[in-house]
């Protein structure tokens, strides 16, 4: 089996491509449909076993990848990281800064520490493998970024550190897409909502309940896959997004729109095979989240493969 992307084979022939936090969830599924694609990847993360996994699945699938550790916190070793890539490849053709992590705690108990932790996973990070990008390659080359964020649309209680580092990367986006579109670097977002993704299972058991009562906010009536996210980044990289740059592309079932008050407008159980929301399933490795697997109404996405079909 092969990815099934809905985008034309070779789009991406012959680039170079970085992924960060390519080792599970959402980065894991965008290296597999870049490789599809036509382009090298390479992951970048910290966790070499999961990195080297992912490298060898795509090996087994008929592409090539090949990865970098690196902690994208540190300066130091994102320069070196990137330093390597463009030393190896020539190059850097795209970048999809998807690393990142966050932990349920209201504000009034998060200590410096974590504060710390979440915004230089998901901001600093983010900034210094952009800038090592085009100060090292696109600068004289271009090139395309995506900056994978989070639904922060009336922010994210119980998440704030999190939602404070995301809004950031979007004003990032905003910034680097002026700055460098001389360049001829075009800067967007992807905002996802809520994504049965490994992600989940980091959560710890107890929020289990609250996790699968997620998808009754969203209109679509389910949490998106993997895929549906991967598929925006691969349009704003690609060729039929030349004149985009700037913005964020929002991939949450319409989950902003749903007010209190406002009466029901999530789409029905019985209806969620049919019409404009059926999910699209293009991952031929994904697994789902075991905070799915124990209910019998998992209001995820339909037809998703266990670890049994890898």
């Amino acid at each position: 089996m092969h990815y099934n992307s809905v985008f034309t084979r070779g789009l991406f022939e012959g680039d170079i491509a970085i992924v960060t936090g390519g080792g599970s969830g959402i980065g894991r599924c965008c290296a597999h449909e870049l490789v599809s694609l036509g382009a090298e990847v390479v992951l970048v993360g910290r966790n070499e076993a999961k990195l080297g996994a992912v490298v060898e699945e795509i090996r087994r699938d008929g592409g090539q990848a090949t990865f970098q550790s690196c902690d994208i916190r540190d300066g130091r070793q994102v320069a070196q990281a990137v330093s390597n890539i463009v030393n190896r490849y020539g190059r850097i053709d795209a970048l999809v800064n998807n690393a990142g992590g966050q932990y349920i705690s209201p504000l009034a108990e998060v200590s410096d520490k974590g504060w710390d932790a979440v915004v230089q996973t998901n901001l600093t990070g983010g900034f210094l493998f952009s800038r090592e990008c085009y100060t090292q390659s696109m600068c004289h080359t271009g090139g395309a970024i995506v900056n994978v964020i989070a639904d922060t649309v009336g922010s994210m209680p119980l998440m704030g550190h999190s939602g404070a580092a995301r809004a950031g990367m979007l004003s990032l986006t905003e910034t680097a897409a002026l700055e460098w579109a001389r360049s001829g670097v075009r800067v967007n977002a992807v905002a996802p909502g809520y994504v049965a993704s490994s992600g989940m299972d980091h959560y710890p058991r107890e929020a289990g309940d609250l996790i699968r009562g997620l998808a009754q906010t969203v209109p679509a009536g389910r949490f998106a896959t993997e895929a549906e996210v991967s598929a925006a980044i691969c349009f704003l990289l690609g060729p039929a997004a030349s004149f985009i740059t700037g913005t964020c592309l929002r991939v949450d079932g319409g989950r902003p729109q749903l007010r209190a008050g406002w009466g029901n407008f999530v789409l029905d159980n019985s209806q969620r095979n049919f019409g404009a929301f059926l999910a699209y399933e293009g991952f031929h490795r994904t697994r789902t989240p075991s905070v799915f697997q124990s209910s019998s109404d998992i209001d995820a996405p339909t037809a998703i493969a266990t670890d049994s079909d890898v």
